[in-house]
């Protein structure tokens, strides 16, 4: 089995660690990767289906290391959309963790693009985002459709639109 990349294996282990032992897990090592600050994405599949996906689209903690585990934790126990993972389920679970760039506003939809660019709308206080290069969605107008969706935003309201880039781990 191919070796993980640290942020994938520093993702893994948080998961692991709380769901069996309900333990956060203090990373000790920390990569140059893991030294910066910026918004992660951890999400969590199980035999090729999504089992949980929660991230931050701007830094919240002191490190991506620190960011890494919160969202790994969060993915696995409090993603609204699934039940918690059990511990008769982490050998089946595949981790991927989305490094984001900051978001930056975009005027117009032909600056975007749902392979290359993740995608945040909003409106007053509701926001919702979708990450880039997801199997299913093919056009900026999809991502846009989902991400209003996410946030409870009608398809005739405002919105401010923001794009960002990923570094994708897996």
């Amino acid at each position: 089995m191919a070796e993980l990349h640290p942020l994938v294996k520093l993702a893994k282990e948080a998961v692991e660690n709380y769901v069996r032992h309900g333990k956060v897990v203090r990373p000790q090592e920390l990569t140059p990767e893991m030294r910066g600050r910026a918004g992660v994405f951890v999400s969590l599949k199980k035999r090729g289906e999504l089992r949980g996906c929660i991230g931050t689209f701007l830094p919240t903690k002191e490190n991506i290391a620190e960011e890494i585990v919160a969202n790994a934790i969060s993915s696995a126990v409090h993603d609204p959309r699934f039940y918690p993972v059990t511990p008769d389920e982490l050998g089946e679970l595949e981790y991927s963790v989305d490094v984001l760039s900051e978001p930056e506003p975009v005027s117009d939809i032909s600056q975007l693009d749902p392979k290359k660019y993740g995608v945040i709308v909003e409106c007053g206080y509701r926001r919702g985002l979708l990450l880039p290069d997801l199997e299913g969605v093919d056009t900026v107008e999809e991502q846009i459709r989902i991400c209003r969706a996410k946030a409870g935003i009608a398809p005739d309201e405002p919105v401010k639109l923001y794009r960002f880039t990923v570094k994708r781990y897996r």
